[in-house]
């Protein structure tokens, strides 16, 4: 059998470097104003008004720290889409009314800083920056909620602040910025300073207490004891809970005694990202300032320094403004080391045939070309080209315009439309297509998903690609974040590119690509080539040395091409079906909304946490569970859960219309919004480097995360539905990770049970409890199978209690019992975490390399995360491999069978097709065929892989 993988393969998602292209869609920075009115106080000398006296030295500090930092947030490749003042609106907070001394010791502020707190916000309104404030709520818990609801949004946030109060927040998506030491914050900044990961910094807290806001915390307890004693029992709750095991009589005792007083503790110093949110987020977005407002406001404070320096910035001027910026982002960025400078006034902007076909001579002669695409838009399907770069050498590049429509009116860099000269898309695209198609040129991209798409469109097919994403992602899968051209130039080249503002403008005077004047876009799109070139010179001979070509060549090379095919074909929707859900939804939600009335005797607000603590826990007097920071009884879906599990009827109403409002919200009504107008379907768009382990991910929208595990969840798989004439076919791996931990981890029983086709869980009941499979109680194979994939995720005692709820004791003895029974798995997961001890990375069996930077971590938290992260990731990223080959492989063999199926998606275990009603069989056959034997010839996996699969006209009955 030919192992169809050596043949040469395509790339990933493009980098256009917009904001919302080269990472997340919002990049929010929340500055702490109270952190920068204080430090500019007391750092500066006193300062007043000559004509009256008025006190401004706080006001002159602010307004210099705020310019600095809209200066260099400028100068970022990831310049941040919004931005935000937050203040403290008064000393009166809620965390008063739960303790009465907090902050109790403070000082007031001083006499001439007073007047200057409201000159402090005007400032910020003349910058042109929100001024956000809420009474009865702090800084910090304004700042707290919108970095929870940006990060659940999927953007970044950075809070310009290096007040240790906010440290809690902080995660891969939440950093902090000390502008005053040019600092960032990040978890390892955290977890040096507190000991802790910052899910922790709040538990350490508890403990430590606060002298300057009067938290009273544990007597006699610093940061390091608390940390010390929140690595070694894993949370605060657990510590107070086993406080009398504590061997220390004098620590023993305080931690008995005060337990109460620590609790308290937490609440106060617990951030409230439930905190109401003063502007919605989208009205953050940032903008430019009103220049008069600005210069007159700084007028009227006598500051000429800062107002002159503003000016000069400010200036009219649009030629001079662009190759200023032009030669402040060269002299920002140092020389790139392949070959020397990159200097982007050297690009050539090709505008006739005749330069065209003498840079297409180079690529041939040359035998290598890296190329870019430039478009009107993000989507791959919605886009229009503007343009191509090329780039045949270090330094030598250039940009082809072929889309650009000359002056957009308000724009920065304006042309008018009767002198713009450039070559006719027609005329363009097909002199680039025999080079872009010739097997014996190398193209060479980066993110080029998008590329390969945006070409497709125009008939042109790109083949063979080098993708320097993905050889990055490769080379060095977990040990960043983030794999753009930009993070990687600066990485690789010690050169930071072009942003992407410089040329289009940022916030509501962004302007399209194809507005921007030629000069501005080559400078830019040559340079994208150029950089792509020279970081391919950098890591393509990495391979070898490191090996990781198979790696490359076999699981990340050829996957663009696949899923570029499966992006263009989309799939189906009834959009009938949605709306009557939908409809049916909120008919439901008002029928349970009047239920839950009834229950409570009395109308409330079936979307607001606190109305449903008061009445759960106040007027009913149920069972109280944790509350919130702000002294709040929590209602979160576990503890209704819990609640409802006890037979009382509203916690189960409230649970019902939550599932309805989120089903409607995120996938009814988006889903509908989602279809293409041209092609009547949805196109979802996956990303390679998504995840360390080789998984994919699914985004607008995100297709992988449809419930299936409710009625309601399943109705919605429903509404994908085939063609006419067509059926859908569901072809899913059964149990693939733990087929792959017994073949891994050379588990005799496991293999024995699943080469004999046995109930996998009902086997492991057996062998643990002494119980036959025969007649086996459901609780029992229901526990088996917690455990079964809980030890997959390195799961804890008490991870399991929580789980199963049962006693944690019993849960310890469950997995003792298991590892007993089950020696080689003890036996695999002590080698991998000795793997990553020693070398920070484990490798699954196809030789991708997992790197986790946390086994080198200097707190126990991060080295405890690593070794749970050790276990899974081998079994995880050996179920992505085998799903990326048979992937791969997949397009060729339904062509090789004569079949005109398509296959469409890919959810984690599952790949969906869509093909004519007489060819349902033979697809499946096709499908079985390549899933199962998807590992072969590199290796011969010691368990059979089963895949499942159905046809039927709808996705749901597939599955």
């Amino acid at each position: 059998m030919t192992d169809t993988l050596d043949a040469e393969a395509p790339p990933l998602p493009h980098t256009d470097r917009s904001p919302t292209q080269d990472g997340p869609a919002i990049r929010l920075y929340l500055v702490d104003g109270s952190g920068f009115i204080f430090r500019a106080f007391h750092a500066l000398p006193p300062l007043t008004r000559k004509s009256d006296g008025l006190p401004v030295g706080a006001v002159a500090g602010f307004c210099n720290m705020i310019w600095k930092l809209l200066v260099d947030m400028k100068a970022q490749a990831d310049a941040p889409t919004h931005l935000a003042v937050v203040f403290d609106h008064s000393e009166d907070t809620f965390r008063n009314k739960l303790y009465d001394q907090y902050k109790a010791h403070r000082p007031p502020p001083p006499e001439d800083l007073r007047p200057q707190f409201p000159l402090v916000r005007e400032a910020t309104r003349a910058f042109g920056v929100p001024s956000l404030e809420l009474p009865g709520y702090e800084a910090d818990d304004i700042i707290a909620a919108y970095a929870c609801k940006v990060r659940d949004m999927g953007g970044e946030v950075v809070i310009v602040s290096s007040d240790k109060d906010l440290m809690q927040l902080v995660g891969p998506q939440v950093s902090m910025l000390d502008t005053m030491k040019n600092v960032k914050i990040g978890v390892e900044q955290v977890a040096e300073k507190f000991g802790v990961t910052p899910d922790k910094v709040v538990d350490v807290q508890a403990l430590c207490g606060d002298s300057v806001d009067n938290v009273p915390g544990a007597p006699g307890i610093g940061i390091k004891t608390a940390s010390a004693l929140i690595n070694e029992y894993g949370d605060l709750d657990t510590l107070l809970a086993r406080a009398s095991e504590i061997k220390q009589e004098k620590r023993r005792q305080t931690l008995i005694e005060f337990a109460d007083q620590i609790r308290l503790s937490r609440q106060l110093v617990q951030l409230d990202c439930d905190t109401p949110l003063p502007e919605p987020v989208d009205d953050l977005a940032v903008r430019e300032p009103d220049h008069g407002t600005l210069q007159a406001f700084l007028e009227l404070m006598e500051f000429r320094t800062l107002a002159r320096r503003v000016g000069d910035a400010t200036a009219p001027g649009r030629e001079a403004a662009v190759q200023s910026v032009m030669a402040e982002t060269k002299a920002a960025g140092p020389a790139a080391p392949a070959h020397g400078a990159i200097d982007t006034t050297a690009y050539a902007c090709v505008r006739d045939v005749a330069t065209l076909d003498a840079w297409i001579a180079r690529a041939y002669a040359t035998g290598v070309v890296a190329f870019d695409t430039e478009t009107d838009a993000l989507g791959a399907l919605s886009s229009n080209l503007c343009g191509v770069s090329l780039a045949t050498a270090p330094g030598h590049a250039c940009y082809i315009p072929v889309g650009h429509a000359g002056e957009d009116e308000g724009g920065l860099f304006g042309e008018p439309a009767a002198g713009l000269e450039q070559i006719p898309l027609d005329v363009a695209m097909a002199k680039l297509k025999p080079l872009l198609e010739d097997p014996s040129v190398l193209k060479v991209a980066h993110n080029a998903k998008y590329d390969i798409a945006v070409l497709a469109r125009h008939g042109i097919t790109v083949a063979p690609i080098d993708d320097t994403m993905l050889l990055a992602f490769a080379l060095e899968g977990g040990l960043h974040n983030k794999y753009g051209m930009d993070e990687l130039s600066k990485r690789v080249l010690d050169h930071e590119p072009i942003a992407y503002k410089t040329v289009a403008g940022t916030g509501k005077s962004q302007k399209s690509f194809k507005h921007v004047e030629l000069a501005a876009a080559t400078a830019y799109a040559a340079e994208d080539a150029d950089v792509t070139l020279r970081i391919w010179e950098h890591l393509k001979p990495r391979l070898a040395h490191e090996r990781m070509s198979t790696v490359y060549e076999r699981l990340e090379r050829p996957m663009p091409q696949t899923l570029v095919g499966m992006e263009l074909e989309g799939i189906k929707v009834d959009t009938q079906i949605l709306q009557q859900l939908s409809h049916d939804f909120s008919v439901r939600m008002v029928e349970l909304e009047a239920e839950a009335h009834r229950v409570a005797g009395r109308p409330f607000n079936l979307g607001s946490p606190k109305q449903i603590g008061d009445i759960l826990f106040g007027e009913m007097g149920l069972e109280s569970g944790k509350k919130t920071a702000t002294g709040a009884q929590a209602t979160d879906a576990s503890l209704l859960e819990d609640l409802a599990a006890k037979g009382h009827e509203l916690p189960r109403i409230l649970l019902d219309w939550r599932q309805l409002s989120k089903l409607k919200g995120t996938y009814t009504d988006n889903l509908v919004a989602a279809i293409d107008p041209r092609t009547q379907r949805v196109h979802t768009s996956y990303s390679l480097a998504a995840a360390t382990t080789g998984r994919l991910a699914s985004t607008d929208p995100n297709l992988q995360n449809i419930p299936i595990r409710t009625e309601e969840g399943r109705k919605i798989r429903k509404a994908f539905i085939a063609e006419p004439g067509h059926v859908l076919i569901s072809a899913d791996y059964s149990q693939i990770e733990l087929r792959l931990l017994a073949h891994i981890g050379d588990i005799p029983q496991l293999k024995k049970a699943f080469a004999e086709n046995l109930d996998i869980h009902a086997m492991t009941a057996s062998e643990m409890f002494g119980v036959p499979i025969e007649g086996m109680p459901a609780d029992t194979r229901r526990r088996a199978k917690a455990i079964n994939f809980g030890i997959v995720y390195g799961i804890s005692a008490f991870g399991l209690a929580n789980q199963l709820g049962i006693p944690r004791e019993e849960a310890g003895a469950y997995i003792k019992t298991y590892f007993e029974r089950f020696p080689g798995i003890r036996t695999y997961m002590d080698r991998m975490q000795q793997q990553v001890r020693s070398e920070a990375f484990v490798t699954t069996i196809f030789g991708r390399k997992v790197h986790i930077p946390a086994a080198r971590g200097k707190s126990q938290a991060e080295r405890s995360f690593a070794d749970r992260a050790a276990i899974n990731a081998p079994i995880q990223g050996a179920a992505a491999d085998v799903m990326r080959r048979a992937m791969i492989r997949m397009p060729q063999a339904l062509v090789d069978a004569g079949l005109k199926a398509k296959m469409l998606l890919q959810v984690h275990d599952e790949l969906v097709f869509e093909a004519p009603e007489a060819e349902a069989d033979a697809v499946i056959a096709v499908a079985k065929r390549i899933m199962e034997r998807a590992a072969e010839p590199a290796l011969q996996i010691t368990v059979p892989l089963v895949v499942e699969a159905r046809a039927a006209p709808n996705w749901d009955d597939a599955h």
